[in-house]
């Protein structure tokens, strides 16, 4: 299947990096390549870009997309693990990384992976398929509790429990195997005058892949070791979807920021604050008017930028 996965702000990305021209860049989300394309293509050859991606159907298509380099190296494994990456190639500091989080377009078209609520195929939802958790096991295993609470916080979903009770109601007869029987039990889940706020199974959705995919526990975690990760200006952008990405983002970036908590009356800090560097996005930034009619996806992309120092 063709990879059609269009790059969400890629200027503003591009720019946010501040490429060197002999520097070492990590695309801790490669997909298609879109945005590792345009940062390959201003190193020398002496520069390094290492794209990382758990799916392994991403890091063929980017391959083939990055073909005429040959100063790419590619890691089938989950940006989470970026220090143990680095440590496999011996790299102790890298001059800027990008994560643009979530699900791609390609992801989400390939029906078979059951990413979409459209048409009817197995619950699987996993982005990188070696591992052993799937939609279906979240969906026929965990309890209505633990169901209730994944779709209410990782998909901001008001009839979450609703959702829940009637998934444990279904699987009692039997499991529930498909996308179109877990779509199904959605939309009789939710009162027909509350389905005007697009797809009624979108949030669900995306609740139990963020579930399934581990998206938002480790991502505090990650985005401070992305800042170790990088040398003196070294710059971390990163694009988020989701409230809950966003706000591990801006708490990770404002803790690497540092903060002085002596009070004001002292001549000197005491408090032994240390900051990492600065905040380059002051407020977050948002795709253009034009990006947004082009790209829908790009419509709730928040950019975030960190510069080491």
């Amino acid at each position: 299947m063709e990879f059609k996965h269009k790059p969400v702000m890629l200027t503003e990305c591009i720019e946010g990096l501040e490429i060197k021209l002999n520097g070492t860049y990590v695309d801790g989300t490669l997909g298609g390549a879109g945005h590792s394309k345009e940062i390959v293509k201003r190193l020398s050859e002496k520069g390094m870009l290492i794209g990382i991606d758990r799916d392994e159907e991403a890091l063929k298509v980017a391959k083939n997309n990055l073909k005429e380099f040959s100063n790419v190296k590619y890691v089938h494994d989950n940006h989470d693990n970026i220090k143990n990456i680095l440590k496999q190639f011996n790299i102790n500091k890298v001059d800027g990384i990008l994560l643009d989080l979530g699900v791609s377009s390609y992801q989400l078209d390939e029906r078979n992976r059951g990413f979409s609520y459209l048409g009817e195929n197995i619950l699987d939802m996993r982005m990188d398929k070696t591992q052993e958790l799937t939609a279906e096991i979240v969906i026929n295993h965990y309890s209505e509790q633990e169901l209730a609470s994944i779709i209410y916080e990782y998909g901001e979903e008001r009839f979450s429990r609703q959702i829940a009770r009637n998934i444990c109601k279904v699987r009692e007869v039997h499991s529930i195997q498909t996308t179109k029987e877990l779509t199904d039990i959605i939309e009789e889940s939710i009162p027909k005058s509350k389905q005007k706020d697009g797809h009624p199974a979108k949030r669900t959705f995306q609740a139990i892949r963020i579930e399934v995919n581990n998206e938002i526990k480790p991502l505090y975690n990650t985005i401070k070791d992305c800042i170790e990760c990088l040398g003196e200006g070294g710059r971390l952008c990163v694009i988020t979807f989701h409230s809950l990405e966003d706000r591990a983002v801006k708490k990770a970036f404002i803790e690497a920021k540092g903060k002085c908590t002596c009070p004001g009356d002292l001549p000197y800090c005491v408090c032994g604050a240390e900051s990492l560097g600065r905040i380059i996005t002051k407020k977050t930034i948002i795709a253009t008017r034009e990006e947004l009619e082009e790209n829908s996806r790009s419509k709730s992309a928040k950019l975030r930028i960190f510069e080491k120092g």
